[in-house]
């Protein structure tokens, strides 16, 4: 969710994140509408980028919050020009294979009817308040009729991400289709490679036509679906892989009755940045490079006994990557160590978790091409 995209708020509690290419149109409108004479211009185009953001934002919180009715919370919510992408907490999601894929399209069609029903909303009110308004009149969707193209920006939305194009709404219909008769991870990857084939018709045919705007969405939507390739790779690794399978074994640990300098000097020999604080054979806390060097700066020499965080938590070997990447991320937690038998047999960190989850995803995603070569 991060890569490539800001935090701009939240929503019904969902994370709200803009994703740099939403800056990219922002930077054409301002740049094309800037070039004409009228000094407003760029403004009347500020306001259309804004009525696309609005718009965007009430599509993806359609799929947000019939997605959180079907039991499945969303994690947030980036933001794309041609409809942005929901992270959907998937590891809470009632496993039912034979109606999944009924719920995945009920909540892939929710995001288009947003739209449409926006779309026919403000079309009955701009006729029934603005004498002579027609809705028809050139041009449908420009910076000098903000009232037209809030109707015509919300209409493309919802018929535009009807498309049997992923991650278009239409593509992730076609991908719950394909999950009937094979898992999740080979369906997107089928759907995606039909998105590929309509972002490179859409670029091609823009360039062909000198239509700019085509060619952006076709990058757009070339964008978002190695978006969603890497966020599936990602759920399948996190789902299927255990703790014990990536967790660091040869690790360093502190005494509780270490003293910070003693602590600092055992943290330079180590790519750790977090430390479990053992007393004994039990585990008592654990303490972070970056607490150490703040509490030596702030209060000088002590013991690690006096800062270290006593409050933490544990993961059994046998758990899953979700599950521990659940408790990192919702938790605000550094590390987790990982015990047997209540013994502590290794630890994970953030870093590493990233880290694993990244080699783990690019070595089934090369195992998986050289199965369908």
């Amino acid at each position: 969710m991060r890569s490539w995209s800001i935090p701009v708020g939240r929503l019904f509690g969902i994370e709200i994140r803009l994703h740099l290419t939403f800056l990219f149109l922002l930077f054409f409108v301002w740049s094309t509408e800037g070039s004409t004479q009228d000094p407003s211009a760029a403004l009347r185009g500020l306001a259309l980028v804004g009525i696309v953001f609005a718009s965007v934002v009430l599509h993806e919180l359609g799929h947000a919050l019939v997605a959180r009715g079907a039991g499945i919370p969303a994690k947030g919510i980036i933001l794309l020009p041609i409809g942005g992408v929901t992270v959907l907490d998937d590891a809470h999601a009632v496993s039912d294979p034979a109606n999944a894929w009924k719920r995945d399209i009920r909540i892939a069609i929710s995001g288009p009817l947003v739209n449409l029903l926006i779309a026919g909303i403000a079309a009955l009110v701009l006729v029934a308040t603005i004498p002579g308004f027609s809705l028809t009149a050139r041009p449908l969707l420009h910076s000098s009729a903000l009232f037209r193209s809030m109707v015509w920006i919300n209409l493309y939305l919802g018929v535009f991400n009807l498309l049997p194009a992923y991650p278009m709404d239409g593509g992730r219909v076609l991908r719950a289709i394909f999950s009937r008769r094979a898992d999740m991870i080979l369906a997107t990857q089928r759907a995606i490679r039909i998105g590929h084939i309509f972002s490179i018709l859409f670029m091609m045919v823009g360039m062909l036509v000198g239509n700019w705007w085509l060619v952006m969405t076709g990058f757009f939507l070339f964008v978002g679906a190695q978006l969603e390739e890497r966020s599936a790779m990602f759920q399948s690794v996190l789902q299927s892989v255990r703790l014990e399978e990536v967790m660091l074994t040869d690790f360093a640990t502190l005494s509780p009755a270490d003293t910070l300098e003693d602590a600092l000097e055992k943290a330079v020999h180590t790519l750790q940045d977090d430390f479990p604080v053992i007393r004994g054979s039990d585990m008592v806390g654990v303490v972070s490079r970056q607490k150490i060097l703040e509490a030596l700066r702030s209060e000088g020499n002590g013991y690690v006994q006096a800062i270290m965080n006593r409050i933490f938590e544990v993961a059994a070997k046998q758990e899953s990557l979700a599950s521990a990447f659940r408790k990192l991320s919702t938790r605000n937690l550094s590390i987790i160590p990982v015990v047997d038998e209540q013994r502590l047999v290794g630890i994970v960190t953030l870093q590493n978790l990233m880290h694993s989850m990244t080699l783990l995803a690019e070595s089934r995603k090369l195992r998986r091409q050289a199965l369908d070569s």
